[in-house]
């Protein structure tokens, strides 16, 4: 067994539709191994199509820890994630098992592995003033506004990304200093864990933009539309603002119940933003990856994958 005096713990990262889940899952039968999800989407119940959420057959097979833990109308933030990662880290190593944490939120697996940077709680105040300006301006007109007092966070947000793009803004209002400055002054905290970090990324970016596209329109058909129309229903609280809905799809979703667009258009938007989502995974892993010898890359468009992500892992845990 691993003879490294920390205990052995897996990242196993990827963008949206990169056979993670499916990796996962098969490696739950051959290794000691339990799951924690990493995903800030699936934490959120009744959210089960659009987000891709394995399906019951899946999860009876292999349980995914940081699934379905809180109503759509809550938030969960890196904190959030690093407290309840940690403890569970703890338990699977407890009894005898390698936690195995496997999604696409890079955020919370940079968190995880460096410690918080010490960012301010989120302010209501602050937000509905960024968000009543960029309802006047527009969300470009804002990440204009946080390139002049954040350039380097600016630089790496599209210009759509609301969320990201509010979050800056407000954290340099509340705090008069930049978010990369606050990240550049952060302590690391030693994860106390012998990490194997995996990395799965396409060879080809556009047979993964042609995955992302059928995926899509396979939640289409599985109903998605009408799995926001229930949430809408069953949570009146819901906005287009509210942390569930700026999920990848679920914005379009409630735009296009609200008649701004056909189900067309739904269709091309909701691709769009997962395509978005993807190359904003592979800048994380790409940034991530620098300078860790200990990152492994594989190739998620590999027929073999499986077979690859399980020889790494075994290697790793027997040496």
């Amino acid at each position: 067994m691993n003879m490294h005096p920390f205990p052995p713990a897996i990242f196993l990262m990827g963008p949206t539709a990169s056979g993670k889940t499916g990796a996962a899952v098969d490696l739950v039968s051959k290794l000691p191994v339990e799951i924690i999800s990493v995903d800030s989407a699936l934490v959120f119940k009744n959210m089960n199509i659009g987000t891709a959420k394995p399906n019951a057959a899946m999860l009876t097979k292999a349980p995914h820890h940081l699934i379905d833990i809180i109503e759509p109308t809550s938030a969960y933030s890196a904190a959030n994630f690093r407290t309840d990662a940690l403890r569970l880290m703890v338990d699977i190593t407890a009894r005898g098992k390698i936690p195995l944490l496997v999604g696409g939120t890079m955020l919370y697996f940079k968190a995880l592995q460096e410690g918080l940077s010490g960012l301010p709680e989120a302010n209501p105040e602050v937000r509905a003033r960024l968000d009543t300006r960029a309802a006047f301006i527009g969300w470009p007109a804002m990440h204009e506004k946080l390139a002049l007092v954040d350039p380097i966070t600016a630089s790496r947000l599209e210009p759509n990304d609301t969320q990201r793009i509010q979050r800056a803004l407000e954290v340099f209002e509340l705090t008069g200093e930049a978010m990369s400055t606050l990240y550049a002054r952060q302590t690391s905290e030693v994860l106390p864990y012998n990490l194997l970090k995996i990395a799965l990324v396409p060879s080809d970016r556009k047979v993964l933009h042609e995955r992302i596209a059928i995926r899509f329109e396979e939640m289409l058909k599985d109903g998605f539309v009408e799995e926001v129309k229930a949430l809408i229903a069953n949570y009146p609280s819901l906005t287009p603002e509210s942390t569930s809905m700026r999920c990848v799809g679920y914005r379009q979703a409630l735009e296009h119940l609200a008649g701004e667009y056909d189900v067309a258009e739904l269709r091309d938007r909701g691709i769009f933003a997962t395509r978005q989502l993807a190359k904003r995974q592979l800048t994380w892993l790409r940034g991530m990856s620098r300078g860790m010898e200990d990152t492994i890359e594989l190739d998620c468009l590999n027929p073999q994958l499986n077979e690859l992500v399980f020889n790494e892992i075994n290697q790793f845990i027997t040496i």
